[in-house]
């Protein structure tokens, strides 16, 4: 069986809900961060970046969210969660979610995990300061460029859904609203009705 290991509210949420969207058998593995348990020999030895989301699966264990959400919808291609027999529709899928793992999920780190990149405390005050910012920007670009609607590739629902939903929720961090972004706000909406969405959020809150 499938095993994810995730941090309530973390990226890893995108991978739970798309995992209970394709209607998966697995297990969740809570990794307490309040704990620094992602920091422990034991945790290191499932992934050694020390970080969410990590899937074991029967081949091996998979790390970083775009590569656990297309394996997700390689492996369930019934759920029809990408357009696997259109090469460009799944590139196109993976440009998003590749936008959102390298540059929307490194803004939004600025603002919580500035010693990643330095240690002047002077630095990491201006890395929170600026961060809202370029969140703010980055939000905006989805809203004004990438989001083809009502869902994130168009009229279907994919991998992509969840993971923009799920970065979407951190928002308040950078005393940002998603009504300021009226398709991104939305999308929002439409994934808090889904009973997929409501059960991983649950599951997470009740550990």
């Amino acid at each position: 069986m499938l095993k994810l290991y995730y941090a309530p509210g973390s990226c890893a949420r995108a991978s739970h809900i798309a995992l209970r969207e394709a209607g998966a058998e697995f297990e969740l593995q809570l990794v307490d961060f309040a704990a620094a348990e992602q920091r422990e020999e034991a945790y290191r030895q499932i992934n050694p970046k020390g970080r969410v989301p990590a899937l074991a699966t029967d081949a091996g264990v998979l790390t970083e969210t775009p590569a656990l959400l297309a394996y997700i919808a390689q492996s369930f291609p019934h759920a029809d969660l990408a357009t696997l027999a259109d090469p460009y529709e799944v590139a196109r899928l993976q440009s998003f979610n590749a936008y959102l793992c390298a540059t929307v999920h490194v803004a939004h780190a600025h603002i919580r995990r500035g010693e990643r990149w330095a240690d002047d405390p002077a630095a990491i005050a201006e890395m929170k300061r600026k961060a809202p910012e370029v969140m703010a920007d980055c939000f905006q670009m989805i809203e004004d460029t990438f989001f083809t609607g009502p869902w994130v590739m168009g009229d279907g629902y994919t991998i992509a859904d969840p993971y923009l939903f799920t970065l979407t929720l951190w928002l308040p961090a950078h005393r940002l609203d998603s009504a300021s972004y009226p398709r991104v706000h939305e999308h929002k909406q439409r994934m808090l009705e889904r009973p997929a969405v409501q059960a991983a959020i649950t599951a997470e809150e009740s550990r």
